[in-house]
């Protein structure tokens, strides 16, 4: 439905609208990691998605915090585990075949 609606959308706008819309799209993938691309498997958008909330916690440390009092560990530990967590934060990366 949604690409329905954004086909529409693109048949309104003008050539000069689409090729500013989409230049600028790829300025902000190519900045950004996490923005994704045509390309970007369901696995790599998990990957990005959980790196982005553990870096956000480990950013902050109330998160930090709250987390070690609810797992009865150390803040130190907390942030240890996280990062460790951010290595491969979705498991093992699946074979093309498999997506």
């Amino acid at each position: 439905k949604r690409a329905k609606h954004f086909l529409t959308f693109l048949r309104i706008m003008s050539a000069a609208e689409r090729f500013n819309i989409n230049s600028q799209l790829e300025h902000l993938q190519s900045k950004y990691v996490g923005t994704g691309h045509a390309d970007t498997s369901k696995f790599e958008w998990a990957v990005n998605q959980h790196r982005d909330t553990i870096a956000s916690h480990v950013g902050h440390h109330t998160m930090i915090a709250y987390a070690a009092i609810a797992e009865n560990e150390s803040i130190g530990r907390i942030k240890f585990d996280f990062l460790q967590r951010m290595l491969t934060p979705c498991g093992i990366t699946p074979d093309k075949a498999d997506e």
